[in-house]
C-alpha cells in the first residue's frame, strides 16, 4: 500500500508531542489518506504480534494516551511506505520475487536460485532503483526445485509419513542474489508475499524449516536471522566451514559436507598419488580462500610443497586469467588444485588454450568436479585426466517420471515451468513478448506441444543425482523430525517426553531439538545424521574425467571418500580404471626435483621449498638404501657400503695370509732361507777339523748358525690369521732368537779381541780365552732379552684386535702389541747388542786374518743396523698387512745379511778353495 504525495512527512517517534497535539496530527493524516481504514486494520494486527514481545509491551506501556499508542502503531506501518515528495521515489509493499505457494497444515519454506545471475542495470541514485531481473535460467537448479516439489508430494501421498497432516510449501527464486535470498526467507517467515518482521500471517499454520540458501555467504546471512527464532535451516549446497560454528548459527544444518572435509579430501588425493609439487588456484572469496588455505596446510603437513598460489579475481572481467596462466605455464608443477566454481574457471581455461598450455592435471573441488564443462568440446583435451571430489550421488525412485510431467500448464509453479519451457525449447509465450525482447531471447512462439523427451540438458539428466539428492534428503529429514515431534518421543525414539509440542501448534525450538538428533536411513543403506556442528557425515565420490573414443569427456567414479566408513575404507581409489591425459594409465609425476636414488641424500636448495633439492652422494662409510632419503647413515663397524652406497656389506678382513701372493712369497722365502744355515752347519760339522773352522770358534759358529735358522723360521709366526697365541709369542720369539744370534756375534767379536790381546808376552788375558767365557757372554746377552720379553708378556701381553679405522672398507686383523714401549725396548736392546758388536769389530778390523773375523762382523753388523733402522720409518708408514710384511722382510733381510757376511767367505774357501784351508797357509798368512 502506498500513500499519496500530499501527506506530510513524519519524523522519528521520539519527536512526536504527547497528548492532544498527537491526536490532532493523527486526525489530519486520517483526512489526508483515503485508505487509512485498511491501513489501520493491518496495523492493529501488527500490534497484536508486537504485544507478544515483552520488550515491546514495556515500550507501549510507557505511553500516556491511546493517541500515542495509535501513533506508534501507525508509524510501524508507515515507515516502510513513506515516500519522497517526488512520486517516482517510493517503496512498494509488494514483493519483487517470483514464488509459489502450496497450502498445507504445516509449511516448509525454501529459497532456490532458479536463475544464476541478474541483469545489471544502471543505478542513477536520483530515482527508485529498478526491480531485479533474473537473467540466466539454470536447468540443473530447476531440477533441484522439482526434487523439492517431488519430495513434498511423496510425503503427502505416503500414509505412513505424517498421517492426517499435509505438508505445504512456500518457495522463492532467489536468483542467486543475496537480498533476494534474504527477502524470500523473511517472506517465508511472514507467510505472505510481504516481509513483516516478527509477524506471521498464517498464525494457525506453523513453519517447520527453511531450505536454503545455495551459496554459503547467503546462508550465513539467513542463519543470523533464522537462528534468532531457532527456526531450523537446512542448506543443500552451502559448504563453508564458518557455518559449523554452533554458537553463531545454532539452528543451521546442511545435507552437504563442510568444506573442511572437502579440503582434507583434496589434500589426501594429492598425497595419495605422490604429488609433492602442486599449484593452487582459488576464487578470491570466502569459499575459495578458506578451502584452499586448508588444502595448503594439509599438503604441507603431508610433506608436499606449493609451487604457486593464485587467485581468480572475481572483480576483473577476465578473472586475471592472463597472469594466472602465465604462472601455470612457467611452473614445473604438473598438478593444479582448483577451488572454484565452473563459471569463474572458464576464462582461465580459455586463456590456457590461447597460450597452448595443455600438459597440466587439475584436481577439482566439489563445486566444479561434475560441472558441464566437459560438454564444451574445446576444453576436452585440456580437462582430460582431471580428478576431484564430487558430492555423493544417490537415487530417487520415480523422480524421472515426475520430471517428464513438467508442463507450462501445471498449476503449481506454472510461471517457473514456462520459464523452463522457453529456455529449453528456445521459444516464448505471447504474453511474455516484452520481457523476451528485453532479455534478447528469440521470438519463436511456444505451443506447449513440444516434446520434453527430445531435449537433453542438466534438467533431463537423471544419471546422477548429487545436489538434487541433497535437497530431496533435506525435505525428508524435516518430515522425519516432524514425525518424531508428533509421536512425542525423545530423539532416540524410546522415552515419551513430559512436555510435547502439538504437531499443529509447535514452536521452532521444539522441532529444532528433534532435528539435532535425527537419523534417517537412505535408499542405498547410508544413514544421515548431524554432528554437534550440524554437519552430516562427509561422503564424496572421487570422479575422473576420461576422454572416450568419440572425443567427449565422461565423469567416471573411481573411488570414494567417506569419513563415516571403517578406518581402512575412508579413502578408497580403484587405480585400475583411472585414465590421465591422453588416455595414459601411468600416474603423472608432479615433483620439483626427482627423488634421489639410493646412495644419495636430498639437500635442500637455498631459497626454495623443501621439495626442491639436489642429490648429494653419501659420505665415505655411509649409505642410503631408500629412494628419496633425506640423510645417510653409517654402516656398522664391521660393514662397508657397496659401490652404489645402497647397502652395507660385511667388510673384507685383511691380514697377511698364506694364500695371499705376498704371504706365500714370504713364507716360501722363510722356509728356504732357513735351510741355508742348516746346510752351512752341516758343512761346518763335516769340516770341523779344518783350520778355517777351528780358527773361527767352531762352537759359537754352530750356535750362531742354529739361531740364524730360527731367525728365518720365526718370520712364519707373523703370517696367517692373528690368533691369540701367535700375537702373544711372535714378537717375543723374534726378540729372543735375534738376541741369541747377536749375542753369539758379540761373543765372537769379544773373543777375537781377547785372543789377540792374549798373544802379547805380558798379557794376563790368556785365561779369558777359554770357551766358557764366550758361553757366558752369550748367556748374559740372551738372558737380558729373555727377562725383557718375560716382563712384557706378564704386564701388557699382546692380543689380537680388529682395526676398522685405518683402512676404510677393510677390517685389519692385527696384533696389538699391548705396550708399544715394551716392543721398542726389546728392539732397542737388539740395536744395543748390534751396535756394541759393530764398534768392537770395527776397532779390531786390522787384526791378523788368521785369527780374526772382525771384518766380516763389521759388515754384518753394519748391514743388520741398516736394515732395522730403515724398518722404523717403513713400518710407521705402512698399513695393515704391509706393516707385518715389512717386519718379516726386515727379519729375512737382516738374517741373510748375517749369513752372507759371516759365513759365505768361509764356505767359499771350504768348498771352492780347499787349498787355502790349511794350517800352513793360515800360518803363512799370519807370518806374512
Amino acid at each position: 500500500m502506498s500513500i499519496d504525495s500530499g501527506v506530510p512527512s513524519i519524523g522519528r517517534a521520539g519527536g512526536l508531542e504527547e497528548g492532544n497535539m498527537g491526536a490532532k496530527r493523527i486526525r489530519a493524516l486520517l483526512v489526508a489518506t483515503s485508505s487509512f481504514r485498511a491501513l489501520c486494520r493491518k496495523s492493529m494486527r501488527v500490534a497484536r504480534a508486537i504485544s507478544a514481545s515483552k520488550e515491546n509491551r514495556r515500550t507501549i506501556s510507557t505511553m500516556n494516551s491511546p493517541d500515542n499508542i495509535l501513533m506508534a502503531l501507525l508509524l510501524l506501518q508507515l515507515i516502510p511506505h513513506t515516500h519522497c515528495l517526488n512520486s517516482s521515489c517510493k517503496l512498494s509493499s509488494s514483493s519483487e520475487q517470483d514464488g509459489l505457494y502450496l497450502p498445507g497444515d504445516i509449511m516448509l519454506g525454501a529459497v532456490v536460485p532458479l536463475h544464476m545471475d541478474k541483469v545489471y542495470q544502471t543505478i542513477t541514485f536520483n530515482k527508485r532503483p529498478p526491480q531485479t531481473i533474473c537473467s540466466v535460467f539454470n536447468f540443473e537448479n530447476y531440477q533441484h526445485f522439482q526434487a523439492l516439489s517431488f519430495a513434498v508430494e511423496e510425503i503427502n501421498k505416503n500414509p505412513n509419513i505424517l498421517p492426517n497432516v499435509t505438508l505445504g510449501l512456500q518457495a522463492y527464486d532467489s536468483c542467486d542474489v543475496p537480498h533476494l535470498d534474504l527477502a524470500g526467507s523473511l517472506q517465508v517467515l511472514s507467510g505472505s508475499d510481504t516481509a513483516i518482521p516478527n509477524y506471521r500471517c498464517l498464525s494457525d499454520v506453523p513453519l517447520t524449516a527453511v531450505i536454503g540458501a545455495a551459496v554459503s555467504t547467503h546462508s550465513i546471512l539467513l542463519a543470523n536471522i533464522l537462528g534468532l527464532y531457532r527456526y531450523p535451516q537446512i542448506s543443500h549446497l552451502s559448504t563453508s566451514r564458518l557455518l559449523s560454528d554452533r554458537k553463531k548459527f545454532p539452528s543451521f544444518f546442511r545435507t552437504v559436507p563442510s568444506d573442511a572435509f572437502q579440503s582434507l579430501g583434496l589434500a589426501k588425493l594429492v598425497l595419495h598419488f605422490g604429488w609433492t609439487w602442486v599449484g593452487l588456484l582459488a576464487m578470491d572469496n570466502d569459499y575459495g580462500q578458506q578451502g584452499i588455505q586448508l588444502v595448503k596446510q594439509e599438503i604441507i603437513k603431508g610433506g608436499a610443497c606449493v609451487a604457486f598460489s593464485e587467485n581468480i579475481a572475481l572483480n576483473h572481467p577476465d578473472r586475471n586469467a592472463p597472469h594466472i596462466v602465465k604462472v601455470i605455464r612457467e611452473s614445473t608443477a604438473k598438478v593444479v588444485v582448483v577451488f572454484s566454481i565452473d563459471v569463474h574457471l572458464v576464462p582461465v581455461l580459455s586463456e590456457m588454450l590461447r597460450q597452448n598450455v595443455t600438459d597440466k592435471i587439475f584436481v577439482a573441488s566439489e563445486a566444479w568436479s561434475t560441472s558441464k564443462l566437459h560438454l564444451m568440446s574445446q576444453f576436452a583435451k585440456l580437462l582430460s585426466g582431471t580428478i576431484g571430489l564430487a558430492l555423493y550421488s544417490g537415487t530417487i525412485p520415480g523422480f524421472d517420471m515426475f520430471l517428464s510431467k513438467v508442463h507450462p500448464s501445471m498449476i503449481l509453479g506454472g510461471n517457473w515451468a514456462k520459464m523452463f519451457w522457453q529456455e529449453a525449447f528456445g521459444c516464448t509465450f505471447l504474453k511474455d513478448v516484452n520481457l523476451t525482447k528485453f532479455l534478447g531471447l528469440p521470438l519463436k512462439e511456444c505451443t506447449g506441444l513440444e516434446d520434453l523427451q527430445s531435449i537433453h540438458n542438466s534438467f533431463t539428466d537423471v544419471s546422477n543425482f548429487r545436489t538434487t539428492y541433497n535437497i530431496y534428503m533435506a525435505v525428508h529429514i524435516v518430515a522425519r523430525a516432524l514425525e518424531d515431534l508428533s509421536k512425542c518421543f525423545d530423539a532416540l525414539g524410546s522415552v515419551p517426553l513430559t512436555h510435547c509440542g502439538d504437531i499443529h501448534h509447535f514452536k521452532p525450538w521444539q522441532l529444532l531439538r528433534y532435528m539435532k538428533k535425527i537419523r534417517v536411513k537412505l535408499n542405498g543403506g547410508r544413514e544421515i545424521y548431524f554432528d554437534e556442528n550440524g554437519d552430516p557425515p562427509a561422503v564424496y565420490d572421487i570422479v575422473n574425467w576420461q576422454l572416450d573414443l568419440k572425443g567427449t569427456i565422461q565423469h567416471v567414479k573411481v573411488g570414494s571418500y567417506d569419513t563415516s566408513a571403517s578406518p581402512g575404507q575412508v579413502f578408497t581409489i580403484n587405480s585400475s580404471i583411472l585414465l590421465w591425459d591422453n588416455e595414459n594409465i601411468q600416474v603423472p609425476l608432479s615433483i620439483c626435483s626427482q627423488d634421489c636414488p639410493p646412495g644419495f641424500w636430498q639437500a635442500a636448495q637455498e631459497g626454495k621449498p623443501a621439495c626442491c633439492f639436489e642429490c648429494i652422494p653419501c659420505s665415505l662409510g655411509e649409505i642410503s638404501n631408500d629412494t628419496g632419503s633425506f640423510n645417510c647413515f653409517k654402516c656398522p663397524w664391521d660393514q662397508w657400503p657397496n659401490s652404489e652406497k645402497s647397502q652395507c656389506l660385511p667388510k673384507d678382513m685383511e691380514y697377511l695370509r698364506y694364500n695371499d701372493p705376498l704371504g706365500t712369497t714370504l713364507a716360501v722365502v722363510s722356509v728356504l732361507s732357513s735351510l741355508t744355515p742348516d746346510i752351512i752347519l752341516r758343512l761346518f760339522i763335516m769340516r770341523k777339523s779344518t783350520p778355517v773352522v777351528k780358527a773361527n770358534n767352531y762352537s759359537l759358529s754352530c750356535l750362531l748358525l742354529l739361531s740364524l735358522s730360527l731367525c728365518f723360521l720365526c718370520s712364519l709366526t707373523f703370517i696367517g690369521y692373528p690368533q691369540s697365541k701367535n700375537c702373544l709369542l711372535r714378537q717375543a720369539i723374534f726378540g729372543m732368537v735375534f738376541g741369541l744370534c747377536i749375542s753369539c756375534i758379540l761373543a765372537k767379536t769379544i773373543i777375537v779381541v781377547i785372543a789377540f790381546m792374549a798373544t802379547k808376552p805380558s798379557s794376563n788375558l790368556r785365561k779369558w780365552t777359554k770357551p766358557w767365557v764366550s758361553y757366558m757372554i752369550v748367556f748374559c746377552g740372551f738372558m737380558v732379552q729373555f727377562l725383557l720379553c718375560t716382563i712384557w708378556l706378564s704386564l701388557t701381553p699382546p692380543f689380537p684386535q680388529y682395526n676398522a679405522e685405518t683402512k676404510p672398507g677393510l677390517i685389519i686383523v692385527e696384533c696389538n702389541e699391548g705396550s708399544p714401549i715394551a716392543f721398542w725396548i726389546m728392539l732397542g736392546y737388539l740395536f744395543l747388542l748390534a751396535t756394541i758388536s759393530f764398534i768392537v769389530a770395527f776397532l779390531a778390523r786390522k787384526l791378523p786374518d788368521s785369527f780374526n773375523e772382525a771384518q766380516f762382523i763389521t759388515f754384518s753388523m753394519l748391514a743388520f743396523l741398516s736394515v732395522w733402522i730403515s724398518y722404523i720409518p717403513a713400518s710407521l708408514s705402512a698399513q695393515g698387512k704391509y706393516t707385518v710384511a715389512m717386519e718379516v722382510f726386515a727379519i729375512l733381510v737382516s738374517s741373510w745379511a748375517l749369513v752372507i757376511c759371516m759365513f759365505f767367505p768361509k764356505c767359499f774357501i771350504i768348498v771352492f778353495r780347499p787349498s787355502l784351508n790349511t794350517k800352513g797357509n793360515i800360518m803363512r798368512k799370519d807370518k806374512g
